[in-house]
């Protein structure tokens, strides 16, 4: 039995599939008078199920060494494309909690969405979401886990434009879509050259070529790139990180889990990918200094938005940020603990602000306040998922970033600034929200807002003790230090640094009334910071311009140079056509003699024009004497 559950440890991504299918009837309109919440419950059957057998795989494989199934799809001479899946502690625990958090999420969806028309579409791209997931944590080869991300990418395309109707969602979808294509395409490029010098795309082979290859500084640096830009673009990273807050206009479920597991699975093939960018020191580097100018930056833009839901979505490239350092340093298992912790924490927090937008309607937090003594599992949500995101003793932010103070402490004091500053804006911010939010007076959206139904209330409760539990959880795999190797002074600066945080959140001035300051030099730097730096417009002058003038040109080209060549010739074939229209004489004798003429012609050109006598003759002139003599 227990090789049975290892060796069909691969249903469990497909369970979301078969469920997305279930909901076909519901979701196309083929099935009406039922309604479409049983395509809801279809959907949540399959995760469920997905989630207790991945939890039994999980429990099975616990001090096993890790093994390979492989699945050949392709083979053809050299080529062999398979489908390889590793079945280990990590990849199954990875895919268990996508199965978890999928449950929680999808049951959170079934109250927030209770009245949307289109309830069965949602449930069916959860679906297909939740398998791209699943089969990317369990994926052990390259080529399925770009296929696995080209489905992430298109289901974050359908997510993000699901109110359709809505010119600001399509526009959202669509740059998400076309930011994301941009490191895809870059990938790609890595993945062929991988396939062609390695002659495998499975990493374990891939691992074997890296210890090996021999590549020219050049062929390296352009291979690392390559290979990073597609995670860039997954977990929204410098330069390609505007898609992340345009995506807050989907539905917010489907923002539980694109915030806490979606942009962590471009973060998890990076960590795959790490013992291949060894190859590339250059491209390491860039990682590092990718991931420090989205840490830090994002954070900083993240204290000056008034959307709850992009105040936050910030906050998520900025953690996807120290992990990208992590793996640019080659410190894989502090960026997994920090993934762990960072899900689990910022997924809560998405379902309490999703039960805020519920029930008042709104977003801005300028306009809310004094909920906590009318929604206290929504502000008791809030504020354990803030204290397990930040470094706040002892839950899990504070162990994954203790993993990082401690080891950067002595060799690279860069980098632990860069950590503590991130976690002291982290803290400011969350403070500054809850303030506006839950503290305060009422204000005339959240008067008379009631606490969320039981299907929004009983995901967000069991996710808060389940936030709390982390530490337990990480005791239980290991993955805490014994009280003697606890660095003492890694806790007390990361302690100290979102103490410090949390003090300027509670003590800074806040008038609900000034989204934007009188002041002006302090307007302008809460413009610089609400507007990201201004970088979609720098996009708009650079980028942008430069393949609208280009598209211009190639127009411009394409209607009066190509068109206009094509053109010509039909209005030569048109004249000849009309004017040999007038030899039609209708004799036999006429019409050989043109042939003969023609054939004549033809073989003189054949005979004479090419032969290199012919040329020296025509440029010496004596083909023009010989001819009129």
């Amino acid at each position: 039995m227990t090789e049975f559950l290892l060796e069909t440890s691969w249903w469990v991504p497909v369970y979301g599939l078969v469920g997305a299918v279930l909901t076909l009837p519901w979701s196309m309109g083929i099935v009406h008078r039922t309604g479409p919440r049983p395509a809801a419950y279809f959907n949540l059957l399959m995760t469920f199920l997905a989630f207790v057998h991945g939890f039994i795989v999980f429990r099975l494989t616990w001090n096993r060494e890790p093994y390979e199934l492989v699945f050949h799809w392709l083979k053809a001479a050299d080529l062999d494309l398979s489908f390889a899946l590793e079945i280990s502690q990590v990849s199954v625990g990875a895919m268990d909690l996508v199965a978890g958090l999928s449950l929680l999420a999808q049951l959170f969806a079934l109250g927030y969405m209770e009245k949307d028309w289109a309830l069965a579409r949602f449930f069916a791209l959860m679906g297909f979401f939740e398998g791209a997931m699943s089969g990317l944590a369990l994926s052990n080869s390259l080529f399925l886990s770009y296929a696995l991300l080209e489905m992430l990418t298109l289901s974050t395309y359908m997510l993000v434009g699901f109110w359709y109707a809505q010119p600001l969602v399509v526009t959202a979808a669509r740059d998400a879509f076309l930011t994301k294509r941009v490191g895809d395409v870059l990938l790609l490029m890595g993945v062929v050259v991988l396939a062609t010098q390695a002659g495998s795309l499975n990493f374990i082979d891939l691992y074997e070529w890296a210890d090996t290859a021999y590549l020219s500084p050049t062929a390296a640096t352009l291979l690392g790139f390559a290979l990073i830009a597609g995670p860039i673009g997954k977990c929204a990273q410098f330069p390609l990180h505007l898609w992340l807050d345009e995506a807050m206009e989907g539905p917010n479920p489907a923002s539980i889990l694109r915030n806490s597991v979606v942009v962590a699975g471009g973060a998890y093939v990076l960590i795959k990918l790490q013992p291949i960018l060894n190859v590339s020191p250059v491209a390491l580097d860039a990682l590092v200094v990718i991931g420090s100018v989205t840490a830090i930056g994002a954070s900083l833009v993240a204290i000056a938005q008034i959307d709850i839901k992009r105040a936050l979505s910030h906050s998520t490239s900025a953690y996807l940020g120290l992990v990208f350092i992590a793996v640019g340093t080659q410190w894989t298992g502090f960026a997994l603990l920090l993934l762990f912790a960072h899900a689990i924490a910022k997924a809560l927090m998405f379902m309490s602000v999703g039960s805020v937008i519920m029930t008042t309607n709104n977003q801005d937090i300028t306009e809310m306040g004094g909920l906590w003594s009318r929604m206290p599992a929504t502000t008791t949500a809030f504020v354990v998922g803030s204290a397990g995101l930040v470094g706040l003793l002892p839950l899990g932010g504070f162990w994954a970033l203790h993993r990082g103070v401690d080891i950067y402490l002595f060799d690279r004091p860069l980098l632990v600034a860069i950590l503590l500053l991130v976690n002291t804006l982290t803290a400011l911010n969350l403070t500054r929200v809850f303030r506006l939010v839950f503290l305060g007076k009422a204000q005339p959206k959240t008067k008379r807002a009631p606490e969320v139904p039981w299907p929004m209330a009983v995901p967000m409760v069991t996710l808060t003790i389940a936030t709390l539990l982390v530490p337990s959880i990480m005791q239980r795999l290991l993955l805490l230090p014994d009280w003697e190797y606890v660095n003492p002074k890694a806790a007390v600066l990361l302690v100290t640094s979102g103490a410090i945080g949390c003090g300027i959140g509670s003590i800074i001035y806040l008038n609900k009334a000034w989204s934007r300051s009188l002041f002006l030099p302090w307007r302008f730097l809460q413009d610089l910071l609400g507007y990201d730096f201004y970088i979609d417009r720098v996009y708009r002058l650079t980028v942008v311009f430069a393949v609208d003038r280009l598209s211009q040109l190639n127009a411009w080209i394409d209607r009066y140079i190509v068109d206009g060549f094509v053109n010509l010739l039909g209005l030569g074939t048109i004249f000849g056509g009309q004017t040999l229209k007038y030899s039609a004489s209708g004799q036999s004798q006429f019409y050989v003699l043109i042939i003969l003429l023609g054939i004549s012609f033809f073989g003189f050109l054949m005979t004479w024009l090419f032969e290199p006598s012919f040329f020296k003759m025509f440029l010496n002139g004596e083909f023009w004497r010989l001819a009129f003599d």
